[in-house]
């Protein structure tokens, strides 16, 4: 493929490669800002603006990548939960490492579907965990409640959670959670200790949420929150998941919004980071 249309050093045949890369160009529940359709290919570029190794990974064995390009945008929520289990199942059932980037976050659920036994941490500014939301039990407002439908709700920890509606609070299964204010009053190390004691299963799928990183560093998303985390955060948390790690995914990255590509940029960067302890843990 030209230039930019594939993940930077993507260029493992799939029965070689370690990770696979997808991308899911899909925003049709977006509630205040669409445009997270456009994310993978403007992550897919950024991701050529980085070494093919960071200084502090250059003792991790190089891994074999490869990206199976982008999934169609369908209409329908249904319609792209099925076409994404059709895809993300034999990633997983080749023990894979699978990484998706969205679009928006209502593609996690059906990611998380296809592994047998598996916890969900979530880097998130909300719970999203309505039981549905404008009519749709599919929402991107609704993810982490159909995340828990499938693992069960001792499987779930959101970090860095800083806009909850009176509807999730008032429950008596509310998801998990760590707020921003915590981790910035106590610190991220404490709250990484709490999320990875909390879930039950012991491998991982991390789903990053764009939006849970504070709008200064990333202002591409749809829904901007002030007061949220620091990216060297993010950085810290995918390395304490370590071996646990068994699937990612970037999620509602806004290509629109996004000043000089620094979001975008941002994602790409995770993503590698994803990469790189995934190889430390499992090819070393």
């Amino acid at each position: 493929m030209p230039f930019g249309l594939t993940f930077a050093d993507a260029d493992s045949e799939y029965s070689d490669a370690d990770a696979v890369i997808f991308g899911v160009p899909y925003d049709r529940t977006a509630t205040f800002r669409s445009g997270s359709r456009e994310a993978p290919a403007a992550v897919r570029r950024a991701s050529y603006n980085f070494e093919m190794k960071h200084f502090e990974h250059t003792h991790v064995p190089n891994i074999a990548i490869h990206d199976l390009g982008d999934l169609d945008d369908h209409i329908y929520p249904e319609d792209m939960r099925e076409e994404i289990k059709f895809s993300a199942a034999p990633v997983v059932d080749d023990k894979k490492f699978p990484i998706a980037i969205g679009g928006e976050h209502s593609i996690t659920s059906p990611i998380v579907g296809c592994f047998e036994k598996i916890s969900v941490i979530s880097v998130d500014a909300h719970l999203d965990s309505r039981d549905e939301f404008m009519g749709s039990p599919y929402s991107h407002a609704c993810v982490m409640r159909r995340c828990s439908d499938i693992v069960g709700i001792d499987n779930i920890f959101v970090l860095g959670a800083r806009s909850i509606s009176e509807e999730e609070l008032e429950r008596e299964d509310i998801i998990p959670h760590i707020t921003s204010f915590e981790i910035f009053e106590k610190g991220m190390e404490r709250a990484i200790e709490v999320a990875l004691n909390s879930v039950k299963n012991e491998k991982i799928y991390l789903t990053i949420d764009i939006d849970g990183i504070d709008p200064a560093f990333a202002p591409g998303t749809g829904t901007q929150e002030p007061f949220g985390l620091h990216p060297m955060d993010v950085k810290k948390l995918i390395g304490a998941i370590g071996p646990r790690l068994a699937g990612m995914d970037v999620v509602e990255i806004c290509p629109p919004y996004d000043n000089g590509g620094i979001t975008s940029n941002l994602g790409a960067r995770f993503i590698k980071e994803g990469l790189s302890v995934y190889s430390k843990h499992n090819l070393m």
